[in-house]
């Protein structure tokens, strides 16, 4: 019985038959020198993403009619925040934006802040609705809310409001007041 390599080996032989090898430089290429290669997309990318953190805040497309608002900036305590949710903080201003347009409801919205914030008051209750009547578009004024309240300095944190205080349909914002002095 014969060897299979050996068989194998005959038939390489055998198609190789006339086939010379190439030419080669006895020298190798040399290796490269200069600058090192950069993440060039990984520089674009960390740009796009500054830029997008410049831009609008777009939390927009997340919330629903019956969806509930909830925010906190860093360092502000949980508690804080679930004593506003359940209303233990006294509301001492509040502003009805039902019926308005989009930009009449933002334009109101900004002057009482602006008024609420002159006036030292520290807990504020915004109705906007549920937005159960807008549609496809969804609820506009409460998204408004919701961006123009994350993008104030002065709101350290806001939730919806209560079943008693207008639940989804309200939002209970506790504002930062300065002392004088």
């Amino acid at each position: 019985m014969s060897d299979p390599t050996d068989d194998d080996e005959k038939l390489f032989r055998q198609a190789m038959r006339g086939v010379r090898p190439l030419r080669t430089s006895a020298r190798a290429a040399p290796a490269r020198r200069g600058k090192p290669a950069r993440g060039r997309f990984a520089r674009a990318e960390r740009a796009a993403v500054l830029i997008e953190s410049l831009g609008p805040v777009d939390v927009q497309l997340d919330i629903q009619p019956g969806d509930t608002l909830q925010f906190r900036r860093p360092g502000v305590p949980e508690t804080l925040l679930r004593q506003l949710r359940r209303g233990a903080i006294r509301v001492e201003a509040e502003v009805d934006l039902h019926g308005l347009t989009l930009e009449a409801g933002k334009a109101q919205l900004r002057a009482f802040l602006r008024a609420a914030l002159a006036e030292q008051h520290r807990c504020l209750r915004i109705v906007h609705g549920k937005g159960l009547r807008s549609g496809a578009r969804g609820p506009v004024l409460k998204m408004a809310v919701n961006e123009l309240l994350r993008r104030t300095d002065a709101v350290l944190a806001f939730s919806s409001a209560g079943i008693r205080g207008g639940g989804s349909g309200a939002t209970l914002v506790l504002l930062r007041i300065s002392r004088p002095g």
